[in-house]
């Protein structure tokens, strides 16, 4: 289970200008803006009536002398908090209350909502895939790429014992080492982003494959008249790979085959895979795990909290407002094992006091 959030906001830096009356602490800002976000409200002139009509359970849990922060309150204190300092807090709170990860899905999304189409900002992230917890976020720099923001993530999080998996973007040398360094296997995505290597393991696992040389591992799943059958393949006969040596930790190359079928038309795509793990049903099941998380996540950010359609915020006020998000979608999947749609819970928490306290403090006050 989750440690209270409140250890969590304790650790950050306030902002504001300390000589300046500041009737309402950091804490109790934040604090206010994920009960919200927890019970259904995604912007700040919602959250600030929605804290209005529960002023009474607010002063029951907070010291507010000076009542109800405004709207403008809430939206500056965002834009303020360093963001990075915000992120390295939330990952100390996830590391803390969380010990043990079993699988690491690592995944990029834009976030729109800026005051120009130039506005986006690229988050980063790590899953917990068993739990669906978010273990870590950071923001792509403007100077920076995902590349070279990854190694700082992966600084955030207990990655030892776990498997750790990714798009092409994050099949890198030094990534490959960081991740041995970490005592973390490894599965990441090959693409033409390493056109050399890509082309020497696809010939090599098609022929193989066609030859009928590799075990495969097959599922089938059918939903709404598509059926899709995926057919997975791995070796570990890899001595032929150039620079083998620079990979640190692979010791395998694998495949899936895909095939989709609607009715009379199907289609067919292969994807390939740089591993340090062997065995094929557990390779298998880690790349499945990462396409279910990744769907899920975005789904429900997208559509349940409507992240990608939010008000026009500054870029370190999106970054923020991305990281209150997913730790109300954290403590909304950590606290309650009934199998509610994350919709339906935030309508509970929004309704039932009791629910909404065991949703933020694991207990009912």
């Amino acid at each position: 289970m989750l440690n209270d959030p409140r250890e969590f906001f304790a650790k950050l830096n306030d902002p504001r200008r300390q000589n300046k009356n500041l009737y309402h602490p950091l804490e109790n800002v934040i604090f206010i803006a994920l009960t919200a976000f927890i019970c259904g409200y995604n912007d700040w002139v919602s959250v600030e009536d929605f804290a209005k009509e529960n002023r009474s359970w607010f002063e029951r849990v907070l010291a507010m002398p000076y009542g109800i922060p405004s709207h403008d309150t809430f939206g500056n204190v965002m834009k303020m908090i360093d963001k990075d300092h915000f992120a390295l807090c939330f990952a100390h709170w996830m590391t803390e209350s969380v010990k043990d990860h079993t699988h690491i899905a690592i995944d990029g999304k834009f976030l729109q909502g800026g005051f120009k189409d130039t506005d986006s900002i690229h988050l980063v992230t790590a899953f917990a895939s068993e739990t669906k917890l978010v273990l870590a976020q950071t923001q792509v720099n403007s100077k920076d790429n995902e590349i070279t923001t990854l190694p700082r993530l992966l600084d955030m999080i207990n990655l030892k014992g776990s498997v750790v998996t990714g798009d092409a973007m994050y099949c890198q040398k030094d990534v490959c080492k960081q991740l041995v360094k970490a005592k973390a296997d490894y599965i990441l995505s090959l693409k033409r982003n390493h056109e050399l290597l890509y082309d020497d393991v696809k010939l090599w696992l098609d022929t193989q494959f066609d030859s009928g040389n590799l075990p495969i591992n097959e599922t089938i799943d059918k939903d709404h008249g598509r059926i899709e059958v995926r057919r997975y393949a791995l070796s570990t006969k890899i001595d032929w790979l150039d620079n083998k040596s620079d990979w640190t930790g692979l010791n395998a190359v694998a495949m899936v085959e895909s095939t989709r079928s609607i009715g009379e038309d199907s289609h067919t795509e292969r994807r390939y895979y740089l591993t340090s793990l062997t065995d094929l049903p557990i390779v298998a099941q880690y790349i499945r795990s990462h396409w279910a998380i990744e769907n899920s996540q975005h789904w429900v950010l997208d559509v349940t909290f409507g992240e990608d359609h939010s008000v026009k915020l500054e870029k370190n006020a999106r970054s923020n407002k991305a990281l209150l998000t997913r730790t109300a979608l954290n403590l909304l999947r950590d606290r309650d094992d009934t199998k509610l749609s994350v919709k339906r819970r935030r309508i509970r928490a929004s309704q039932n006091l009791d629910y909404r306290e065991q949703v933020l403090f694991g207990r009912v006050l």
